[in-house]
């Protein structure tokens, strides 16, 4: 069998919390060092791709920032491809980050889109203009 793409899943397959498991260094460093094309996927959307760099990096294991595909990088890209380009966003930084550079004002009034995501703040008054 010849592998041609890896994607792998972060959180406890290649990290815990912000520990790498056993074994995830070699196995990144022997992707990368093949020059096979590398996806790291995470459902945590609080994190740029820089952001899970500079945590790998802590954690020991050295991997590119564009090796990284967030839950808020596929939401700014889906949305890319409909109309419209006003969203009203309850979510954190990296979330609003993804929106701002894939063209989307972000904003509370008449949005074409409403995207709810992770975030520590959520409050009445942030769900009662989301609906």
């Amino acid at each position: 069998m010849t592998i041609k793409n890896v994607i792998c899943d972060i959180d406890g397959v290649l990290m815990h919390d912000n520990v790498a498991v056993p074994g995830a260094a070699e196995f990144l460093t022997g992707i990368l060092e093949k020059g096979l094309p590398l996806v790291l996927l995470t459902n945590y959307p609080s994190q740029t791709g820089q952001d899970l760099a500079n945590r790998f990096a802590t954690a020991g294991v050295n991997v590119p920032d564009s090796v990284f595909y967030t839950s808020a990088m596929a939401t700014a890209d889906f949305l890319r491809r409909q109309e419209g380009k006003k969203a009203y966003v309850v979510g954190e930084g990296a979330l609003i980050h993804e929106l701002y550079k894939a063209g989307f004002t972000i904003t509370d009034v008449n949005p074409d889109f409403v995207i709810v995501g992770e975030t520590r703040s959520y409050n009445w008054d942030m769900m009662h203009k989301a609906a």
